[in-house]
């Protein structure tokens, strides 16, 4: 049912949930009146003395992705923050950006620049150069806060941080199948090196021992009809099909599988699903699937209505509907709530001591899910502060129903 994060934007498997320096204070215009959005936003508690600097580097707007939905929340979320959280233990928030453009040079440069400007946390969003911003940081000590993470970072117990791994796709695949009694599946993923390198290293150990015959169908992307491939697929005879992509890419694979027949379980992610995928598929086919998510988008929920009463107070014209913005607050708020209870001087150093030593709390933005970086959420992967995921199913309509935490557990001391 799922595959591993394959971004609407870059086509890289840590992206599937999401797609220039310069320096913000992270003001924002005041919330306008009394009302519902006021009260989710709650009592002003403004920061005060001496700003925190933490950086945010995203890939932003360039010519393979466009994620400029980041910097816009990151900024909203951060003039929330000052106001009603009082940023970080009572000082306020200052964004250092830089934009990498999917460009493994200017994610480095991006990165230096962050251990010059001497900031003492830098948040990453779905960038498809993680590794190679993740390490001057990593060497310099500068605690780092990730949506996702795979390999090194992802192994990293000194100084990084993240709230989900490229993986989760896959676990929750395998334990669709277990519980649908599948003893044979497909995954029709997005032939890129990123993907194809995480399918063949990640799939093998999941399913080891299960009991579950797995075939892994890459398709080159941009193919507009995906029929004969689909064809392939079905004479293979699998009980479960996932289709991991952009929406452009699943609009193809879905009405390949429809042209052939195909009338098993079908199974995505989040950025598979957008309005173009609702009006070029019919409901009838989408009615049912499942999809994992970390963040629950598409739907009336308090993580939601919080997110867009922000989005409302200090931004301008930001999309909500995109998983990207969502999960950019979400990491922004988290990182906060983390690094909170930091004591003294507030260096790299003080920040990493204080998430390590956080309760476990309540994801910001994702209900359902909670959060705890001491290394335990699951210790083969010390950077993962979050254990399991989210999960829903859609309507006829195309559309996400309610979400449910699957796999959450209490994270030990």
């Amino acid at each position: 049912m799922f595959g591993a994060r394959l971004g609407a934007a870059t086509l890289t498997l840590g992206l599937l949930l999401a797609a220039g320096c310069g320096s913000d204070s992270g003001e924002g215009s005041s919330p306008g009146g009394a009302g519902e959005a006021t009260a989710l936003l709650g009592p002003r508690e403004p920061a005060a003395g001496m700003p925190v600097r933490i950086g945010l580097i995203s890939d932003g707007k360039g010519p393979v992705s466009d994620l400029s939905i980041e910097g816009q929340v990151a900024d909203a979320t951060v003039g929330y923050l000052n106001e009603h959280r009082s940023g970080i233990a009572g000082h306020p928030i200052e964004l250092v950006t830089c934009r990498s453009l999917a460009d493994p040079a200017i994610g480095t440069d991006c990165a230096n620049r962050m251990v010059e400007e001497d900031v003492v946390a830098v948040v990453v969003g779905s960038s498809a150069v993680v590794e190679s911003i993740w390490e001057p940081l990593h060497q310099s000590g500068v605690p780092v806060f990730l949506s996702y993470a795979n390999g090194a970072p992802l192994r990293d117990s000194a100084s990084t941080f993240t709230l989900s791994d490229s993986s989760y796709t896959l676990k929750a695949l395998v334990q669709l199948a277990k519980d649908e009694g599948v003893k044979k599946l497909s995954i029709v993923a997005v032939d890129v090196p990123t993907s194809a390198a995480i399918l063949r290293e990640a799939v093998p150990p999941l399913f080891e021992g299960s009991g579950i015959d797995v075939d892994i169908v890459p398709v080159p992307p941009g193919t507009a009809d995906m029929t004969p491939q689909m064809q392939t697929v079905v004479d293979g005879d699998p009980e479960l099909v996932q289709v991991v992509g952009n929406d452009a890419f699943c609009i193809s694979a879905f009405n390949g599988l429809r042209a052939v027949g195909y009338d098993g379980l079908v199974t995505s992610i989040s950025n598979c699903l957008s309005d173009r995928t609702r009006m070029a598929v019919p409901g009838d086919f989408l009615e049912g699937m499942v999809l994992p998510a970390v963040v629950p988008i598409g739907t009336d929920n308090p993580s939601t209505r919080i997110y867009n009463a922000v989005a409302t107070a200090y931004g301008s014209d930001i999309d909500t509907g995109r998983v990207a913005g969502l999960t950019m607050f979400t990491l922004v708020a988290a990182l906060e709530a983390a690094a909170d209870g930091v004591s003294g001087d507030i260096t790299s150093d003080s920040v990493v001591t204080a998430i390590k030593g956080m309760p476990e709390t309540d994801v910001p933005g994702a209900t359902g899910l909670r959060f705890r970086c001491n290394g335990k959420a699951v210790p083969a992967t010390p950077a993962l502060c979050v254990r399991g995921w989210l999960t829903t199913t859609l309507g006829s309509d195309g559309q996400p129903t309610d979400y449910k935490p699957v796999g959450v557990t209490p994270i030990e001391d």
